[in-house]
């Protein structure tokens, strides 16, 4: 027998399927119940709680399993590369790096491209390098619209002035 805490959707059917298909471990018969929390004043983690505010915890369900043969838990395998390993752990350090940078907590840790702005402004002050603007100035605006006859730009004027 084991006992499993599940999801309050996953139902008896699910669990002896998952079983099977995931470990290759035959269930005989599964059992669950759902069980209730205590109510309890306003809710967890209030400093001070609240006077006749109410709150029940989700509930929790359990199911156990009687089983052909005890449940051991598989060996951990060597190779990981049919699980692509590697690209997990590449995107669980992108998603770290990710968490740092926007999170809450991003404005007390320093930035770390602090270094090379104050390097590229050094090198602009000595003029070992030049500044050049990163725009392109076209002139002032106007719009271009088709002739449909001739098939011809024409160049017509923003203001609603004579030409």
């Amino acid at each position: 027998m084991a006992s499993f805490l599940v999801p309050l959707n996953l139902n008896k059917l699910d669990l002896k399927d998952y079983l099977y298909h995931a470990y290759n471990l035959p269930v005989l018969s599964v059992r669950s119940y759902i069980q209730q929390q205590k109510v309890r004043q306003d809710k967890p983690r209030k400093v001070m709680p609240a006077q006749h505010r109410w709150f029940r915890p989700r509930a929790i369900k359990k199911m156990t399993v009687e089983m052909e043969r005890p449940f051991v838990w598989p060996e951990e395998p060597e190779d990981y590369d049919a699980w692509d390993k590697d690209v997990y752990d590449k995107a669980a350090e992108a998603n770290d790096e990710e968490r740092q940078r926007v999170g809450p907590d991003s404005a007390q840790i320093p930035k770390s491209d602090g270094k090379e702005i104050r390097e590229q402004a050094q090198a602009l002050l000595e003029g070992r390098e030049k500044w050049r603007p990163m725009w392109v100035d076209y002139g002032p605006p106007r719009e271009v619209e088709l002739e449909l006859d001739e098939g011809k730009e024409v160049d017509v004027p923003l203001t609603r002035e004579k030409l």
